[in-house]
């Protein structure tokens, strides 16, 4: 179960460095479950972001209408860009990142 964790956990590391899609997506995926990651707003926080919703479809989907459980849930590491509104001026932008581990029944 640990070296399952640490794998999801490399895995969501290695697609969020490299990834700039927003949305939910499953990052990583075995038979009877997965990993399902979601960005979220600071001040909103994860429960209350549009995307946990595209993420908990995702879960329902994968599991093909069974019920899962949720093994484990949490903060995924985010990012940080920069972004230029305007020529000149440039902004950082902190990514936040929910993630939830999960398993078909």
């Amino acid at each position: 179960m640990i070296n399952s964790w640490l794998i999801a956990v490399g895995t969501m590391v290695a697609l969020l460095l490299g990834g700039c899609a927003d949305g939910a997506k499953i990052v990583q995926e075995h038979d009877m479950g997965g990993v399902v990651i979601y960005p979220f707003k600071e001040g909103q926080g994860p429960m209350l972001s549009a995307f946990r919703k595209e993420g908990l479809d995702l879960m329902n989907e994968k599991c093909k209408g069974r019920s899962y459980s949720i093994v484990r849930e949490g903060e995924a590491k985010g990012r940080t860009r920069v972004v230029s509104p305007l020529d000149g001026a440039q902004e950082l932008v902190e990514e936040h990142r929910w993630g939830i581990q999960f398993e078909c029944k």
